[in-house]
């Protein structure tokens, strides 16, 4: 069967993976604010007032939400090993076998706990793909390109909640439960079109050669990198660093979860499973899984669903100049702006609803104690014009760059389970609150914001202190930057993150322009030992 070596092939069939992590986040955000919903889970009664279904109450429902990233979690901590023992592709692969099998659980139920079984199911999936599609990516693209290439997965994302928030929306006229059944039916289809797509797709080069199959790593990245040219400068280079990184692998014992956490490989330990937590905690997934609730607040009333789709557009949008920039401004200059302006917005929307709001009042009618508060006027418009503004700050700085920056921080001895292990946090984190936020903004209101404030504060110093620039560096030349032993570098941490910057002399070599002197460099070039 041909194989495809274009790299955006390659990036845009398999960050569906992405995609569906997407169309989970909107199947529950564009739904839970309907009466055909809150009438099949109907756990609270009707209304005593306008006789309407009240659905779950606010703890129930955090936890239907939240079942899925929780099996998320597990879904990304069992990757690792899918990810070591069958290949990149084939675990992907894999991710979307139980992304079908989830979808139809959640389709077919009849009570809350059915949809908490179908959801943790799907999350199995949507950790699996959100671990490995990076890793996939990471090592198939080219260095001066792979934030870009990784970046597709937020897009995919972005793309994913749009569209499946769009198709919520139309199915939302239709009267009885095939409002929600039929979106949650259709969500099956991006994982059958992932499937087979990746079947005329290469396995990863570094995957291949750490299983000794070097000829058909080789043809990969003639295939993906040289463009059929088995002499291009680029591919020598990228085949002498991976045999030298997998050849001091071998003198190594096997790699298990307590290797990340030995003196040498702490530091990246916790730089990848930070990135992932501060994505979490700057409260974005919280704003899309609870945004009907957010609009509700400021008085848009029954028709929460249009407003609230033109922030997935907005997302969808804003995440283009990462796309197109990202390895461009480089790693750290993006996380440090998008924690700088997520507090902002933040912190204006506390004072605005800590100013202006009132507590919410049985006679409003509203079917959860999570929408506490009520807020009109002019003050109401600015709560909604700095929501949007807050999804512009993350869609193009945190968005792409917490799944660009771990899948580059890591030595090919343990990229797959170290990936792995920082994917599951940000699942771990999204599981608690996706949980914790209905009963936040049911007990301390306003001051909801102030906490997400907070947490971007400290991200922004966090970043600026420890998180080192890859950009447009071999992810073996990123291995190099936490050795310890150079000059000043700093003691199990390495070259300190404030003096590593965005060097883009590496295009010179993948466009093959490289000179004499590079080109004896590339032949006798020392691997990071790592």
């Amino acid at each position: 069967m041909k194989t495809y070596g274009n790299i955006y092939l390659i990036a845009a069939t398999s960050v569906i993976g992405g995609g569906l992590f997407g169309f989970d986040i909107s199947s529950m955000s564009a739904i839970i604010s309907t009466q055909p919903y809150k009438c099949q889970f109907n756990q609270q009664g009707n209304n005593p007032v306008t006789g309407q279904c009240m659905g779950p109450d606010d703890v129930v429902q955090g936890g239907i939400v939240a079942s899925m990233p929780g099996g998320s979690w597990l879904g990304a901590l069992i990757s690792g090993f899918l990810s070591d023992r069958f290949g990149r592709k084939t675990t992907i692969q894999i991710g979307a076998i139980i992304w079908i099998i989830g979808s139809i659980l959640v389709c077919a139920s009849q009570n809350i706990p059915m949809l908490i079984v179908g959801r943790i199911i799907n999350g199995l999936s949507v950790g699996i793909c959100s671990a490995q599609v990076p890793v996939y990516i990471s090592e198939l693209s080219p260095p001066s390109q792979r934030g870009r290439f990784i970046g597709m997965q937020q897009w995919a994302i972005t793309w994913g909640i749009a569209i499946m928030f769009f198709i919520c929306y139309g199915c939302s006229f239709i009267n009885g439960a095939a409002a929600f059944r039929l979106p949650w039916g259709l969500q099956m289809l991006p994982a059958v079109l992932l499937f087979f797509g990746l079947i005329v797709l290469p396995e990863s080069p570094r995957w291949l050669a750490k299983h000794d199959r070097w000829e058909q790593a080789k043809d990969v990245l003639v295939l993906v990198h040289g463009r059929g040219d088995p002499h291009s400068q680029l591919v020598a280079r990228e085949m002498a660093e991976i045999k030298e990184a997998v050849d001091f692998e071998r003198q190594n014992a096997d790699v298990s979860y307590f290797e990340l956490f030995k003196p040498r490989m702490i530091n990246r330990t916790h730089i990848g499973i930070f990135t992932q937590i501060w994505s979490q905690l700057t409260g974005m997934n919280v704003m899309m899984y609870y945004i009907s609730y957010i609009f509700t607040m400021t008085g848009s009333g029954d028709d929460v669903l249009l407003p609230s789709g033109i922030q997935f557009i907005i997302n969808v949008v804003m995440t283009v100049p990462a796309l197109i920039w990202l390895d461009r401004w480089g790693r750290r200059p993006t996380l440090l702006v998008g924690a700088f302006f997520m507090c902002l917005w933040l912190c204006i929307n506390a004072g605005l609803f800590g100013a202006y709001s009132r507590p919410a009042t049985p006679e409003d009618g509203f079917s959860t104690a999570a929408i506490s508060m009520v807020i009109t006027g002019r003050p109401a418009t600015a709560v909604i014009a700095s929501t949007y503004l807050f999804v512009a700050s993350y869609a193009p700085t945190w968005g792409p760059v917490s799944w660009t920056y771990p899948a580059e921080l890591y030595p090919l001895r343990v990229r797959g389970k170290a990936v792995a292990l920082a994917t599951s946090a940000n699942w771990a984190f999204n599981f608690a609150l996706a949980y914790f936020v209905p009963p936040s903004f049911a007990s301390i209101t306003w001051k909801t914001y102030v906490l997400f404030a907070v947490f971007c504060f400290c991200m922004f110093w966090h970043t600026f202190f420890m998180f080192p620039e890859t950009a447009n560096k071999t992810l073996e030349d990123v291995a190099a930057l936490f050795e310890d032993n150079g000059p000043g570098s700093i003691k199990h941490i390495g070259i300190p993150a404030w003096k590593t910057h965005n060097d883009r002399s590496i295009l010179r070599i993948e466009r093959n322009l490289a000179s004499s002197e590079e080109k004896i460099g590339i032949e006798h070039s020392p691997s990071d030992k790592i």
